[in-house]
């Protein structure tokens, strides 16, 4: 993960390490003002959909000020990001003046967020379930997957049989989900200091960053991209670690993203074929080592994830299709005389 970070300031497309600073600021703000927050009465944890950091009474204002919040955040991204693919549409080695817009939207909004959580707590996870926000995240990585189809493969370099209408409409569009994606996730929890928030809060800060890079080679750089892509082992082992302690299902976190590392990732930044056996194999002994001491009845926790996305890939790659293919299939409208 750190090699991926120093290759960010040394690969084609820099992306400013000011950034990266900056979310780890951030991530401390978040902690500090956390600290005002302890003292709220929360309900006792109810299970896996159960989501604990919400009041027991909610109220209009709550409710609004979350809901409010998000849909300026999401209405202000996707307008700069229209603008962007209306009125940009180059890549530039610098910023755009619609990036410097976007960066400090992104920021007045994260400032927002931190006070309607000092203000009214809430976020919208009080109207909406956790496997919604789990869900975005998942999606967002699902359609990096089927759009990066055409340059780095699906298996082991090779690619999947994919058309290439799909994976050039994803990458066309990809930006508006993306936005949703981050955004939606970023609203949904109230800014507590736990580890976890403060794990899941600098990713999320890395990914609005990253947002507001478009049309930028930094938006690009494959390093910083990859980066951004493994940050969610780091998360999703971590909080699993947290949350049920080393006898926990962490393993299936951590060695399942590795799989889809090792298996589709590892071949989008130009190694060489030693580099990629070498980080296989070490992937490879980890989870032998792990397993010969957690019970190898339990090893096929390693296929969940890397499972369930490669199938959600075949699944969007049809809901895209379907709708592409129809279109071509309609008779052009004749135009009146």
């Amino acid at each position: 993960m750190m090699f991926s970070v120093l290759n960010v300031a040394r690969g084609r497309g820099r992306v400013p390490v000011l950034g990266v600073v900056v979310s780890f600021a951030l991530t401390g703000l978040v902690w500090l003002l956390g600290q005002r927050l302890h003292g709220i009465a929360l309900l006792p944890d109810q299970g896996a959909s159960w989501y604990y950091w919400k009041l027991p009474d909610p109220t209009f204002w709550t409710r609004a000020s979350a809901w409010a919040g998000y849909a300026a955040h999401q209405v202000v991204s996707w307008g700069l990001i229209h603008h962007a693919q209306t009125r940009v549409r180059r890549y530039t080695g610098g910023l755009h003046r619609v990036n410097v817009v976007a960066l400090a939207a992104n920021g007045a909004f994260i400032a927002l967020h931190a006070v309607q959580t000092q203000v009214f707590y809430d976020g919208i996870a009080q109207d909406v379930s956790i496997f919604s926000s789990q869900g975005s995240v998942v999606l967002l990585l699902v359609a990096v997957l089927l759009m990066e189809n055409k340059r780095r493969g699906l298996f082991f370099g090779r690619r999947a049989p994919i058309s290439a209408d799909v994976v050039d409409f994803v990458r066309r569009y990809h930006g508006y989900l993306f936005s949703w994606a981050a955004i939606y996730t970023f609203w949904y929890h109230p800014m507590e200091s736990t580890s976890g928030h403060l794990i899941g809060f600098f990713y999320m800060f890395l990914l609005l960053f990253q947002s507001s890079l478009m049309f930028t080679a930094a938006h690009t750089n494959r390093w910083w991209t990859l980066t951004l892509e493994l940050m969610v082992a780091l998360h999703g082992t971590l909080v699993a670690v947290m949350n049920s302690g080393p006898d926990g299902v962490w393993p299936m976190f951590l060695f399942g993203f590795l799989a889809v590392f090792v298996i589709t990732q590892l071949h989008g930044v130009g190694l060489s074929p030693a580099a990629r056996w070498w980080t296989a194999g070490t992937v490879g002994v980890a989870v032998l080592a792990v397993y010969a001491w957690r019970g190898f009845d339990r090893v096929d926790e390693v296929v969940r994830i890397p499972a369930i996305e490669y199938l959600l890939v075949a699944v969007l790659a049809l809901l895209v299709w379907a709708p592409l293919r129809l279109a071509r299939r309609q008779p052009a409208a004749i135009p009146d005389r």
